[in-house]
């Protein structure tokens, strides 16, 4: 008996020293699965313009969460600009297009636009609500870490999640038309 009460409080010690970050305002839900319908995200742009997610509907769309201040993010970024450059010319068998919609967990509009434009992240479609791990959208689509992608096809289902690298190509590539 003692040892299940050991074992017990090393299990809940362990479980809830997942939730214990330095960062106290990060968020830990049940992400979007592939298959569910995209929640919406409405946010402002670095100019306060807002952007929707739907506005893009009949296009597939890679949601990428991610944030100035993340180095892993900085460094898949590269990745990502290959992709647009690639695929936002490319036909698609269904859909009218490919486009990337960046939320920033960002909290400094100048950190954020800096690396927009040092990272030449092309795209017009940037958006944040500047609260870094308070973000809705992250909320929204259960984002604990970042970088986090969300590819969404042409009628806004999702399908595929956390895409890096050469995993962008390999699921866009089944979804352009053939040469």
């Amino acid at each position: 008996m003692r040892y299940l009460t050991i074992l017990s409080i090393i299990l809940i010690s362990l479980g809830t020293s997942a939730f214990n970050t330095n960062d106290s305002q990060r968020l830990y839900l049940t992400p979007v699965n592939i298959g569910a319908e995209a929640p919406e995200i409405a946010l402002e742009n670095p100019d306060g313009k807002i952007m929707k997610l739907s506005d893009l509907r009949g296009k597939v769309v890679l949601i990428d969460f991610w944030a100035s201040w993340c180095g892993p993010c900085r460094r898949e970024n590269p990745n990502v600009v290959r992709a647009y450059e690639k695929y936002s010319k490319a036909k698609f068998k269904e859909a009218k297009g490919f486009e990337v919609f960046s939320v920033s967990l960002d909290n400094n509009r100048q950190a954020w636009k800096g690396a927009i434009e040092k990272d030449n992240l092309s795209w017009k479609y940037h958006v944040s609500d500047l609260k870094k791990w308070k973000s809705e959208a992250a909320r929204i689509y259960g984002v604990g870490a970042i970088p986090s992608s969300f590819l969404v096809d042409e009628n806004g289902i999702i399908i595929a999640k956390n895409l890096r690298g050469k995993m962008i190509d390999m699921e866009l590539d089944k979804h352009v038309q053939s040469l």
